[in-house]
């Protein structure tokens, strides 16, 4: 019987700390797209300004006059780096999400079949 709950304690333990990465995989996945949506704006702003217009980079406390396709290519780039991030945590949600629900299954029929054990030890005593 210690046996028993010693290994349903480890089971449980498993999938906390399973759930606790996911969570982690989740926030990052939402920096990620508040990034994402942050640069698009970014980029709608681009769209908007004539060929001629001022931009200027944030370097430091330093403001730098930027070209205008420089910084379209930097925000592009940082859109193109971001979708990729964002698609493999998405994969790694979905792997963490599988441990987690073989787990949770395992914990399950453990559990099931401790009651099973337990039961048929009652009824032939």
């Amino acid at each position: 019987m210690a046996d028993a709950q010693k290994h349903l304690q480890g089971l449980t333990e498993e999938y906390q700390k399973l759930q606790t990465e996911l969570e982690g995989l989740i926030d990052a996945r939402q920096k990620l797209e508040s990034q994402q949506q942050e640069n698009k704006g970014v980029q709608d702003e681009f769209a908007s300004l004539d060929g001629d217009a001022n931009i200027y980079k944030l370097v430091g406390p330093v403001l730098l006059k930027q070209d205008k396709s420089e910084a379209m290519m930097a925000v592009n780039g940082r859109l193109d780096f971001i979708e990729k991030e964002i698609k493999r945590i998405e994969d790694q949600i979905q792997e963490s999400q599988e441990k987690s629900d073989k787990k949770r299954t395992e914990i399950v029929q453990f559990q099931t079949q401790v009651q099973q054990q337990q039961a048929a030890a009652t009824a032939s005593a």
